[in-house]
């Protein structure tokens, strides 16, 4: 499919967080005009702003879209709406979250769209997933990779990697975190 290459991280602390991110994968699949080309890992990650509730699961996904910024946008809101997503306030808990980090070498800025997204250089929940699926992968506005930029990262908030066959057996150890 031609298209433009997009990045889109996704998150969840509520519910079944790991159900959660996975089933926004294949929501986002299938919506028409859209291919996920890969999916990172899933990473348990430290709540950054609001401290004061569960970990996230993250991941991030690259798909290739016809569709313009705007719409793909407008279709993953969709999605978090389908799937309960309820704005009650800033970095607060959330069924699923879903952020277009990047979309392309393009660089959009107005009122209902930022792109690339403007904390993706600040967050480690962000970047190693990214990093593990497009390390070189230059950010538009700065002109360094994406490992670059996790090299370079000042926040040290936890970010695990999910062992899928240990995840359904265990019950979550939210005091054990890895630096990645």
């Amino acid at each position: 499919m031609p298209g433009i290459v997009s990045f889109v991280c996704i998150g969840s602390n509520l519910g079944n967080p790991i159900g959660n991110c996975l089933r926004a994968v294949e929501l986002i699949s299938s919506l028409d005009d859209v291919d996920v080309l890969q999916r990172s890992s899933l990473y348990r990650t430290e709540p950054v702003g609001f401290s004061e509730q569960d970990p996230f699961v993250n991941c991030v996904i690259e798909a290739r879209t016809t569709l313009s910024a705007h719409f793909f946008l407008k279709s993953l809101q969709q999605i978090e709406n389908d799937m309960g997503r309820i704005r009650a306030e800033k970095w607060g808990p959330r069924t699923i979250d879903l952020d277009i980090l990047l979309y392309g070498q393009n660089t959009i800025g107005d009122e209902t769209l930022l792109i690339p997204h403007p904390e993706l250089h600040k967050r480690r929940f962000v970047l190693v997933p990214l990093c593990e699926i497009a390390p070189d992968f230059v950010h538009p506005a700065f002109g360094v990779s994406v490992k670059e930029l996790l090299d370079g990262l000042d926040d040290r908030s936890g970010v695990e990697i999910i062992n899928m066959q240990s995840a359904n057996s265990h019950k979550q150890n939210k005091e054990k975190w890895f630096y990645i």
